[in-house]
């Protein structure tokens, strides 16, 4: 499955229903191209099973601004629209594999 990259009416749909992980990251930002792989690599492993989505921060300010997201990369995992967790800053692929797992 690819990453989707969703505008803000896009968004709000794509995490209605299901599990969604979205990166909220900028081009600039050195952790964020750190993260890049892993996101790509949970979108294949759960794919069909898990809605993947970027947010770049810098494209789509309203809709960081909405979540609260001041430090990036964020990454935050919803169940039917619901924000279930949110890792901030470069973390190993198993943390979000672990919320992932946990939510299915």
């Amino acid at each position: 499955m690819a990453v989707l990259h969703p505008n803000q009416s896009e968004f709000n749909e794509m995490i209605k229903k299901g599990v969604t992980l979205v990166d909220f990251y900028a081009d600039w930002c050195g952790p964020c191209k750190m993260l890049a792989p892993f996101i790509e690599q949970i979108a294949n492993k759960y794919d069909g099973k898990v809605k993947v989505a970027k947010i770049n921060v810098d494209e789509q300010t309203a809709l960081a601004e909405s979540f609260g997201v001041a430090s990036i990369p964020t990454v935050i995992i919803f169940k039917d629209g619901v924000n279930k967790a949110v890792e901030i800053g470069f973390k190993p692929m198993d943390s979000y594999m672990g919320i992932l797992d946990s939510l299915l």
